[in-house]
């Protein structure tokens, strides 16, 4: 149990927590980035991509299935869809509100990573000169890539990368404080992700995995974002 501990936490450590709710969005959708294969990153990056957006989970990864049963995971493939082609896969998959700007996104991003990096995500990640930069390169890729859809993407690269150090969510957070991982008081964002590592290690935990714990501290806060909601349209 941690020190923060607070009668609220149903989670007694951080393997109880992924245990019961799940880790890497990425191995969810059968996406395995740990070797850090070109392919298997392009795959991430778009559903981060589909993820970042204002969009339920289940529409984004139904989404990404879909683009999954065109092959339209590379950034070649992409391109040769085209936008038309683009806006009526994203519109199969749920994702009309965002379906315009979405594929132009898209386009955008893969073009840039075709032309800038040959196409890949290594070399973007080769050239950068520090976590900051490898942030800047992401977001330049294509406008509309944001804080949110880097934070997604290199938070599950957080150990694969060195490169990849991300600052912790404010769902992360507020998962974390609610399950008594960190304290309520103001924490630095580093120093909040250093607290977090070692109670990993001391829980056990091997440094490559620290992103489940990560994406679990995540999906509480996601639960806890929709209780509340919940509680509001019920007292108005």
């Amino acid at each position: 149990m941690s020190e923060f501990a607070q009668s609220e936490n149903r989670y007694p450590s951080p393997g109880a927590l992924v245990a019961a709710l799940g880790g890497r969005f990425s191995a969810e959708l059968e996406i395995d980035v740990s070797e850090r294969d070109d392919g298997e990153l392009f795959k991430w990056l778009l559903a981060a991509v589909l993820f970042g957006a204002r969009i339920s989970e289940r529409i984004a990864a139904r989404t990404y299935g879909t683009f999954v049963e065109r092959k339209l995971t590379t950034p070649e493939a992409i391109m040769a869809c085209g936008w038309d082609g683009l806006v009526a896969v994203l519109d199969e998959g749920g994702y009309t509100r965002y379906d315009f700007k979405t594929a132009t996104k898209l386009l955008n991003l893969s073009r840039s990573l075709l032309e800038d990096y040959q196409g890949s995500l290594n070399r973007l990640h080769a050239k950068a000169e520090s976590a900051e930069d490898l942030e800047r390169r992401l977001m330049a890729l294509a406008k509309g890539i944001g804080p949110t859809t880097v934070t997604i993407f290199l938070r599950e690269l957080r150990g694969v990368w060195p490169k990849a150090a991300p600052p912790l969510s404010g769902l992360a957070i507020d998962g974390a404080k609610a399950l008594g991982f960190l304290p309520e008081e103001r924490c630095e964002n580093r120093l909040a992700v250093a607290r977090l590592q070692a109670l990993w290690a001391r829980a056990g935990g091997a440094s490559s995995e620290f992103p489940d714990f990560e994406t679990a501290l995540v999906r509480h806060g996601l639960s806890l974002r929709r209780a509340k909601r919940h509680v509001g349209k019920s007292v108005g």
